[in-house]
């Protein structure tokens, strides 16, 4: 199975676990032989944002959180390249405006793959998978 990590599922696996759900806690510390795990860059940049804005604390500095975050195990970046842009502005409506959310929604689609999130708004969009 292949699953898309939301921003915040990544920040928390990797700071707060506590904050996630058993369900994706389950599939993100024992992932199984075949699981693949993605992350959008648009994740990267949006934990960046977070940070400078004060609106999350890492433990440690940004740029040494950041490293050991993508060294997860079965952890890929997707691409963030011209087939999600475009997808990300053809969604089947309604999806809200914002535009991370947009990008990270057309990846999983792009990638048939599952989104890791507690955000409702993703989770009740039916054009996607969704796990929490």
């Amino acid at each position: 199975m292949r699953y898309l990590l939301d921003t915040h599922v990544w920040v928390w696996m990797h700071s707060f676990p506590e904050m996630l759900s058993d369900a994706s806690r389950d599939v993100l510390q024992d992932p199984g032989d075949s699981d693949e795990l993605l992350l959008s860059p648009i994740s990267l940049w949006e934990v960046c944002k977070l940070v400078e804005k004060g609106r999350i604390s890492l433990f440690q500095d940004l740029e040494a959180w950041m490293a050991a975050a993508l060294e997860t195990p079965l952890l890929r970046l997707a691409p963030l390249d011209l087939p999600v842009f475009l997808r990300s502005t053809t969604l089947p409506q309604p999806f809200h405006n914002d535009p991370a959310d947009q990008m990270i929604v057309a990846t999983a689609r792009l990638h048939d793959a599952t989104i890791i999130t507690r955000d409702r708004l993703i989770r009740d969009y039916p054009h996607v998978r969704t796990l929490w």
